[in-house]
């Protein structure tokens, strides 16, 4: 009997062995065990008390393996774990690095035979539970924004991201960390969750962008009720304790939600210790004070804003000026810090007629200069560099970590949380975080320069997801490979890469 419409059919491989749908993953337990995961996780999360069953880099790398292979709910274990050949390479290879008495410990936290090569999504969803912190659900409020301290241990994942930003940093030196503050919406229908400003229910983590490594070195899980503006001295300062030794000079970039004043001063008077001033360009409230500051701009003062395209010059349609701006929060010191204001302005191309004005309500800040009609922007910042060179480095925040929020939600499993237990999702993102971190680690520093603006999806096709069969010959473990394959020079060279990065000591 035809199997279908279309004249072929399916059969299963007589051999029940050995097959994989994924060899290409397998090169990113290598690349883990190059940037030190594991010992990173078993130095920094405790969760697993216990000595018996799954350890805390047994769980946290499913996890992260997870991610990478494109699964995004916690069953998709099951989907991993019926990879057989995947699984195999992933056994063998568990005990490699590991001290004899390691390894011992290892094979003693199972009282029976172990069965499975990864957790059952029981056994996951138990450990995500560890991660909540019920008391600090006494203290939420109806209709107030609440951001639950985290638990000892969800802030030792957070401190993981950290130390693996640390790891790279040791890699691949950098003196400079431009960091993009910025908060994204991950929509969920968990009856637990708030509605966000959008009116949808969702969370709203905060999260802070390293620009020069394409690492995400802090995130904060928010419910959807919290501003995007709410409390944000805090958790960048936070952040700036996890930036590794080595960089000398920390620069911020953030939307119109960090127009706070107590942030802008912390970073233009040099409160912080360690780096000092830190230069900023933040999106400026177009306040009604801001707007009499601009319509006082002489006409001739407004410049052209042109951008490179091709190694040419070309007129993006927009203007841009500086505005003779104090704000009443700003202090008269003699030698207090300065902030300069600029505006940009843009024309809307199709003007809105007369009598229907008043009932159009545009979702940016507008204003009629002479006889046009403009869409503004504001722009507050500390640095002194030359108004349209601070636009284009300003705005691009919008690029690398818009999109990384983007790869975060679509890409990885952000987007689709597991739980109705706050602690239990947040530990989830910050898990998602660590196989972000470390797919853009790896294209920087193994699959190179080619690839570091592709997306994940890009990367499971061409690399992660290639067909193979496992086998052993002599005691040496075999990933065979269709052969001719154009992903297979690439795999080949990325493996050589990660030889001369290796450093047994």
């Amino acid at each position: 009997m035809a199997q279908g419409i279309l004249p072929f059919q399916y059969e299963v491989e007589k051999r029940d062995g050995g097959m994989t749908a994924l060899a290409g993953l397998p090169l990113y337990v290598e690349f883990a065990h190059l940037m030190g995961v594991q010992r990173l996780i078993t130095d920094h999360v405790r969760a697993r008390r216990s000595d018996q069953g799954w350890s805390d880099d047994q769980m946290i790398m499913a996890l992260v393996l997870l991610n990478l292979a494109g699964g995004d709910c916690v069953d998709d274990l099951k989907v991993l774990e019926g990879d057989e050949g995947f699984c195999r390479v992933l056994r063998d290879l568990e005990h490699y690095g590991r001290t004899r008495s390691e390894r011992r410990a290892l094979k003693r936290r199972w009282r029976k035979e172990r069965t499975r090569t990864l957790p059952s999504p029981t056994v996951m969803r138990d450990y995500l539970r560890l991660f909540h912190d019920r008391e600090q659900e006494e203290f939420r409020k109806e209709h107030e924004a609440f951001i639950p301290e985290p638990s000892p241990l969800l802030a030792a994942l957070v401190r993981l991201n950290g130390a693996f930003a640390a790891a790279m940093q040791r890699r691949s030196p950098r003196k400079t960390a431009t960091l993009d503050m910025d908060a994204t919406l991950v929509e969920t229908y968990k009856k637990a969750a708030l509605y966000c400003y959008k009116k949808f229910k969702a969370y709203q983590p905060l999260n802070v962008y390293w620009a020069e490594q394409g690492l995400m070195l802090f995130s904060e899980f928010r419910d959807g009720n919290v501003p995007a503006g709410y409390d944000l001295l805090r958790p960048f300062k936070e952040a700036l304790a996890l930036v590794p030794a080595g960089v000398k000079k920390v620069c911020l970039r953030s939307d119109t939600a960090a127009y706070v004043v107590e942030l802008l001063k912390y970073c233009a008077e040099g409160k912080n210790e360690r780096f000092g001033v830190i230069e900023f360009a933040v999106g400026a409230d177009v306040t009604e004070s801001l707007r009499l500051a601009i319509r006082e701009v002489p006409e001739a003062d407004w410049h052209s804003l042109s951008r490179v395209v091709d190694g040419k010059l070309e007129d993006t349609g927009q203007q841009w000026a500086e505005v003779c701006f104090v704000p009443n929060w700003v202090g008269h010191k003699k030698n207090g810090p300065v902030y300069r204001y600029l505006a940009i302005r843009e024309p809307i191309a199709q003007q809105v007629l007369p009598s229907l004005e008043e009932q159009i309500s545009l979702p940016f800040p507008t204003m009629n200069l002479g006889a046009s009609k403009y869409k503004i922007t504001g722009i507050v910042t500390n640095r002194g560099i030359p108004g349209d060179e601070l636009i284009w480095w300003y705005r691009g925040r919008c690029g690398k970590s818009e999109e990384a929020h983007s790869v975060m939600k679509e890409d990885l499993a952000g987007g689709k949380l597991p739980s109705g237990l706050f602690g239990a999702n947040a530990a989830w993102w910050q898990i998602m975080l660590l196989a972000f971190n470390v797919n853009s680690a790896m294209k920087r520093l193994v699959l190179g320069d080619s690839w570091v603006n592709r997306r994940l999806k890009a990367v499971r096709f061409w690399l992660i997801r290639l067909p193979g069969r496992v086998l052993e010959r002599g005691r040496q473990l075999f990933v065979r490979l269709v052969g001719g394959h154009h992903s297979n020079n690439l795999l080949f060279e990325a493996r050589r890469r990660m030889a001369c990065l290796y450093d047994p000591g």
